[in-house]
């Protein structure tokens, strides 16, 4: 099972092959599932409902799932899950940079699947640390409230971005591998490529180091990154 209760979940796809066995094997598992077969259906779907979680096709009639997503996320924090055929990093980030919490690659095995659908919701309710708070440098992070503060200065960060940073503030100056990272942040059971490890410390560079003007995260070749001063 995904989750031991049955979830609400909004499928935006335009392919019927893929719409069927994916409806098919998620009802299998208890879950209710509604199928959009365009980006302006799948739209007012998303909004006008409470979901779990939204799984959207990028290439969909009449509105693609990048505007869908850029759309959703204006007004809300459903977690995203892209169904791309686009193999390429920049289509990926660009993804994430809109919203998304995560992108499968086309074709995927539906145990894939259900294990991205799971990262995504742990990451949507990731456990609260005791002691609430984290700092390093001039760095502050509040678990409780979901809160970055640099210098007084707040840091805007998406679910995943703020729990890579609470990892990095929990083990600083060590040395996290990638598996490390996706094992903590996005689970054990996690099926997809490294390299979103590395997407995201992209993301966390942009938001402190680049522009704070400090060198924070540091690449240690062949084996991850470490937060240093």
């Amino acid at each position: 099972m995904i989750s031991k209760a049955p979830l609400n979940i909004l499928l935006i796809e335009d392919d019927r092959g893929i719409a069927k066995v994916v409806v098919l094997e998620l009802e299998h598992q208890g879950h209710t599932v509604s199928l959009a077969r365009d980006g302006r259906v799948g739209l007012e779907r998303a909004l006008n409902n409470d979901w779990d979680v939204i799984l959207l096709d990028i290439m969909l009639p009449f509105l693609n799932g990048y505007e869908v997503c850029k759309q959703i996320r204006m007004l809300k924090n459903t977690p995203i899950l892209l169904l791309t055929a686009k193999d390429e990093v920049q289509d990926k980030v660009f993804g994430l940079n809109l919203g998304a919490d995560d992108y499968l690659t086309k074709p995927f095995s539906m145990d894939e699947l259900m294990a991205r659908i799971r990262a995504v919701l742990r990451r949507k309710n990731p456990p609260v640390q005791a002691e609430g708070r984290l700092t390093f440098r001039e760095l502050e992070l509040d678990s409780q409230s979901y809160q970055v503060y640099f210098s007084g200065h707040e840091v805007a960060l998406t679910k995943t971005e703020f729990g890579v940073l609470s990892l990095f503030m929990e083990h600083p100056n060590h040395v996290l591998s990638r598996e490390l990272i996706l094992e903590n942040v996005w689970g054990f059971d996690y099926y997809g490529e490294t390299n979103v490890v590395d997407v995201y410390v992209r993301f966390l560079r942009g938001k402190i180091d680049e522009r704070f003007h400090v060198h924070y995260f540091h690449t240690v070749r062949g084996v991850g990154y470490a937060l240093r001063a």
